[in-house]
């Protein structure tokens, strides 16, 4: 964010890598590059996308896709990640990160605007899980399932959102533990934690929203210590997009990483 770029650049090795929304910088110039040509002299760079929306049942915006190539010959990233979601249709940006069926009509469109997408950047794009509210009822196989036919036809990466794993668990149902067994471990190049919020429901229960307002819980942290036990080390990236905190809470955030991370 730029409110710690100061601090950011004054200590650039207090992280070992940054990561940007690619949509910010789809402009031609102006503060956010000046600072990101800083940052990027001194660390490697993970370029995120929000906004392609893979899953839509649209063709892929040109212009979008243009834009973020364009961006990604500019810096150079080590990494480039887009979501296992819909976010616009009709010429119309929803705001949104919405839920796909897992069926074989979708895995055919998800294969096509995956490929695309990797031929537009001569890369190897790396694919989020969702957090889910809600399972559609055309779904014929478990996400997992699907990210597995994904990247066995494409060749695509995973990014492994632990706290979107916990989100959808907890609120549609399943066992995290499993989904990180049955994941293809060599598939995943990222990992991302970040802290979600409840919202309480009529039936006494509640819902898990993915908002990167608050501290990573208790049970990501756990999940990605078995992840870690499971996998191996890998890029891991902590979400703040509300209620940021100060650059001190960050770097000690960086710090929880790095220490599990070293952990034998």
């Amino acid at each position: 964010k730029p409110q710690h770029f100061d601090a950011l650049l004054a200590d650039p090795q207090r992280v070992d890598f940054f990561e940007i929304h690619a949509e910010n910088y789809f402009g031609a110039g102006g503060l956010l590059h000046a600072q990101m040509q800083a940052l990027r002299e001194h660390l490697p760079l993970s370029i995120h996308g929000v906004g392609l929306s893979l899953g839509g049942t649209q063709e892929l915006d040109g212009e979008h896709l243009r834009r973020l190539a364009a961006l990604c010959q500019r810096y150079q990233p080590a990494l480039v990640s887009e979501h296992l979601a819909w976010s616009s249709h009709a010429g119309h940006y929803l705001g949104d990160l919405l839920p796909i069926a897992y069926n074989l009509t979708t895995l055919k469109r998800l294969v096509e605007h995956v490929d695309q997408l990797q031929t537009a950047l001569g890369r190897t794009v790396l694919i989020e899980n969702p957090a889910a509210y809600l399972r559609l009822a055309g779904s014929e196989m478990s996400e997992v399932e699907f990210l597995h036919e994904l990247t066995g036809r494409t060749g695509c990466g995973l990014l492994l959102d632990l706290n979107n794993l916990h989100v959808s668990c907890h609120n549609c149902g399943g066992d995290p533990q499993a989904y990180l067994r049955q994941l293809p471990q060599q598939r995943v190049a990222e990992v991302h934690l970040a802290g979600h919020s409840r919202v309480a429901l009529a039936n006494g229960g509640y819902l898990l929203l993915d908002e990167h307002s608050d501290v990573v819980a208790d049970q990501v942290w756990q999940l990605f210590v078995e992840w870690l036990n499971y996998a191996g080390k890998c890029p891991a990236l902590i979400e703040w997009d509300r209620h940021l905190p100060g650059w001190f809470e960050l770097a000690a955030e960086v710090d929880c990483i790095r220490t599990l991370q070293a952990m034998p």
